[in-house]
């Protein structure tokens, strides 16, 4: 069976299957507002002890990065808008606050499953389970009892789930839903157990006590295995556990292929609290700080000041190594409600990222001051999202002098000669890169949003996602042309989508000359063990052909 691997790592072992406690939410109409509103005080009150427990757990057995989920958790259970939204539910609707926790959980959601980063992906429904669980009085299975060494196969995992199982008991998880940058994987990719979702029904397909195997590599689940196919994967698994221990040893070592070509590895990241992980991981810079994150959950636009704070703070720690600041990037599909944009039947190609702040120019203004100012302190770069055509990078350009303009008239100090770049997302961008090339000075490649606009695939549909594809002739052509375009006007390129640490293409950018590689903090090592394991010149003719 074929699915979706998560976490690297080959297992082979007996089923345990969990089944979580439904959680059967009903509407119900009560008469007495203040108890129910109470009940949802002492609801508040567990979870958010619990929490606590959980972060001190995460804390203990995995580390400060993963812990940082729960604090998530707690942010939205402080917070008085989350709070009030379901007290006015309650109130107004007169329903039971079970009811009204899933009705704002959901709003929630809808803030913040278009978003990239990690930590605010789908926190406002882990919020709903552990707050229902505990006003309906379910307990689901505790997983801390698994006493015998298992493959765990579910549904769904939330992330008190996984921070609660005995995690030297469970070799491997399998289950239905998931995604690749939801907390439950963000937290099993940390505790290095291989895991695959996207297999249907396989809690329903498979016993407990049956011998599967599981390839978190590939996405591959294979059920009752012949003795042959045992053997195969057990010497697999050897080979692989070999290859971890080679990866470790890269951690210090630049990242120079074997025929002496030197790229940098740097980082993707979505708020402050990232940048630890970069620096354990041997990041080299951040190659896309998201300054998205600071407009979510807010009633009004955040203020210069904020967001000056915010990107100087990783300025400062990532002390001197460059910090790619990509500017506003939201739009119709991305629903912000400080900035009441409205609803488009078309989103991704309607009003965001660029277009929205070159229209927005109030808007825009604030954020360029902000990154302009933070420069002082570090190695900043601002990088422009969504460019597809020269005017808007020229307006951009001529934005960003202004704030310059008015910081001196201020006397505030800052980087008078920031370096400035765009996203080539689009495949007018790719097709025109070297006329972009000669107004900025680095490129980055979005290669998410390339494929999905080259292929005429939206990324998030699932009825169509086999035929979005990182491997595509087409999107590799757009590759290779805009970074030759970019060497031939000097300018540096670097490459930020979630192809940039696919293990079968990194030595394909590295023969097409990408200068940069910028990745989950996670995937860093990995990336570096391959490129120093790699040579350019043995690769290049493969290139050509694809090309």
């Amino acid at each position: 069976m074929n699915g979706i691997g998560i976490s690297p790592g080959i297992s082979i072992g007996k089923v345990l299957v969990y089944k979580e406690a439904e959680l059967i939410i009903e509407k119900r109409q009560i008469t007495n507002i203040k108890d129910e509103i109470e009940r949802l005080k002492m609801s508040i009150e567990k979870a958010t002890k619990e929490v606590d427990e959980l972060y001190n757990e995460m804390l203990k057995t995995v580390g400060k990065y993963e812990a940082a989920i729960f604090n998530a958790h707690k942010m939205i259970l402080n917070d008085p808008e989350f709070i009030e939204s379901i007290k006015s539910r309650i109130n107004e609707h007169k329903v039971n606050a079970e009811y009204a926790i899933r009705d704002i959980s959901h709003h929630y959601k809808s803030l913040f499953e278009n978003m990239e980063d990690e930590y605010l992906k789908a926190r406002a429904l882990d919020i709903e389970d552990i707050l229902v669980r505990i006003l309906l009085g379910v307990k689901n299975k505790d997983l801390r009892l698994i006493k015998d060494k298992c493959i765990l196969v579910a549904k769904d995992l939330t992330p008190s789930d996984i921070a609660q199982m005995n995690k030297d008991m469970v070799m491997g998880i399998v289950t239905e839903r998931g995604g690749r940058t939801s907390h439950a994987s963000i937290m099993i990719r940390a505790m290095e157990i291989p895991f695959v979702t996207g297999i249907q029904d396989i809690s329903k397909k498979v016993k407990d006590g049956e011998v599967i195997i599981l390839d978190g590599s590939r996405g591959l689940v294979l059920t009752n295995p012949t003795y042959e196919e045992v053997e195969k994967y057990k010497n697999k698994k050897y080979e692989y556990e070999k290859i971890k221990d080679k990866i470790k040893k890269v951690k210090g070592l630049k990242s120079i292929s074997k025929d002496g070509i030197e790229v940098k590895l740097v980082a993707n990241i979505g708020s402050p609290k990232d940048v630890d992980k970069v620096i354990e991981n041997d990041g080299e810079g951040i190659g896309l700080y998201r300054s998205e994150f600071l407009y979510l959950n807010k009633d009004s636009i955040p203020s210069e000041e904020e967001q000056f704070y915010a990107y100087k703070i990783v300025a400062e720690n990532m002390q001197g190594k460059p910090v790619i600041a990509r500017t506003l990037d939201v739009g119709g599909d991305k629903n912000i409600p400080c900035l009441n944009l409205p609803k488009e039947t078309n989103p991704f190609l309607g009003y965001r990222a660029i277009r929205l702040c070159l229209d927005r120019e109030d808007l825009f203004k604030i954020q360029l001051r902000a990154l302009l100012k933070a420069s002082y302190y570090g190695n900043i770069k601002i990088a422009f999202p969504m460019i597809s055509n020269i005017e808007e990078i020229r307006k951009a350009k001529g934005l960003l002098e202004e704030a310059k303009d008015e910081l001196k008239r201020e006397k505030a100090p800052f980087n008078e000669n920031i370096q400035i770049g765009m996203m080539v997302e689009t495949p007018a961008a790719a097709i025109h890169s070297q006329a972009f090339a000669k107004e900025v000075d680095f490129f980055s490649i979005g290669t998410n949003d390339l494929i999905q606009y080259t292929l005429a695939v939206d990324r998030e549909n699932e009825a169509i996602s086999h035929l979005y594809s990182q491997y595509d002739p087409a999107v590799l052509k757009l590759i290779k042309m805009t970074i030759d375009n970019g060497h031939k006007e000097g300018i540096k390129v670097s490459m930020c989508g979630e192809a940039a640490s696919d293990e079968k293409l990194v030595p394909v950018f590295l023969a097409m000359g990408l200068d940069e590689f910028s990745m989950n903090p996670s995937s860093i090592l990995k990336t570096k063990w391959i490129i120093k394991n790699t040579s350019k010149k043995e690769i290049e003719p493969m290139v050509e052909t694809i090309t």
